[in-house]
């Protein structure tokens, strides 16, 4: 047992990356429940919205969401819940929130995947295409456009395309998630595009700086002084450089699923993003709590399992071990 997680081994490895995630977990899922807490007046009239509630409603309140209860019983509680995969009743409809996220959370998936995609297969090669003619005209487009894209908002993005291939040209519907199937997808490609714009341009700089960094180190000019062709050259650079984009690329997909609120109220689609601005306004804390916390559950575990594979594809990172 004691070998099996020497320092730098694989399962140590894991084990310590697993122990400081559900650490990071068991903070968040706190924070989150402390939403209730956090926001001014009395939690139970905050539950009862804009209205002068008598003394029983308060306390049915009380008694219904536990606010009668020490804070720390209630977060223990309500911990317990979350873990049973109940997370409480709308306030707003009286349905159940896990009813309400199995509605919406997969269509904001699709989404994530769509614009997730899209940011691969632009934004790498791109990226590597501009830094094999750096300095290029070529180069110096791509590199100005991604500035655009990096300051331009989601919003205003969403917008723009909106009105250019859905009301000027009439190519792709303005609103709504479609019928399900391939219309559903047909509605995401407007959003999908407002998405990886953006998040494309991170990437496009990302991939084109890690193969500039790669293409000055010295073993290139060694390589060709062994007598390699240009290919192996460029396929040894590729392996090195795309290493770091690989496991950034995770984190982006964490970010993608969890920055769609924008672009789903944009096009009015009924994901979870336009789900959590509605219960944001309409103050129905419970499903907040459950939206913020399964974002940040995605986002923890994406970013776990970038840590692994990170330590997978790169020899250096297991050469050092957990030092």
């Amino acid at each position: 047992m004691r070998g099996l997680f020497a320092k730098g081994s694989v399962a140590r490895f894991v084990a310590i990356r697993l122990a400081a995630t559900f650490v990071l977990l068991l903070a968040l899922s706190f924070i989150v429940f402390g939403l209730l807490h956090l926001t001014p007046g009395d939690p139970a009239r905050n539950l009862l919205g804009p209205k002068n509630p008598s003394p029983e409603a308060l306390a049915a309140i009380r008694e219904k969401y536990r606010l009668d209860q020490p804070f720390l019983r209630q977060y223990a509680l309500w911990l317990g819940d979350v873990v049973r995969g109940r997370l409480g009743t709308s306030i707003r409809n009286n349905t159940p929130v896990t009813t309400l996220l199995a509605d919406r959370v997969v269509l904001t998936f699709q989404l994530a995947v769509f614009a997730f995609g899209l940011t691969i297969v632009l934004g790498v090669p791109l990226g590597i295409a501009a830094a094999w003619r750096a300095g290029s005209a070529f180069d110096r487009t791509v590199s100005v456009t991604s500035i655009v894209g990096v300051g331009a908002p989601s919003y205003a993005v969403g917008l723009l395309l909106l009105y250019v291939f859905g009301v000027w040209l009439d190519i792709f519907p303005v609103y709504g998630s479609g019928d399900g199937g391939l219309d559903t997808w047909w509605h995401l490609v407007l959003p999908a595009i407002t998405l990886a714009f953006g998040i494309g341009a991170l990437v496009f700089k990302l991939t084109r700086t890690a193969v500039v960094a790669e293409l000055q180190q010295d073993y290139v000019a060694f390589a060709y002084s062994r007598g390699l062709d240009q290919r192996q050259v460029r396929l040894l650079v590729l392996r090195n450089a795309l290493i770091p984009v690989a496991t950034s690329l995770g984190l982006v997909f964490g970010f993608l699923f969890g920055g769609t609120i924008l672009v789903e109220v944009t096009f009015a689609l009924g994901g979870i993003g336009g789900l959590l601005a509605s219960s944001v306004t309409f103050k129905d804390i419970p499903v907040v709590q459950a939206i913020t916390l399964l974002t940040a559950t995605v986002i923890a575990l994406t970013a776990l399992g970038v840590d692994l594979l990170y330590y997978v594809v790169d020899p250096r990172v297991r050469k050092r071990g957990l030092g």
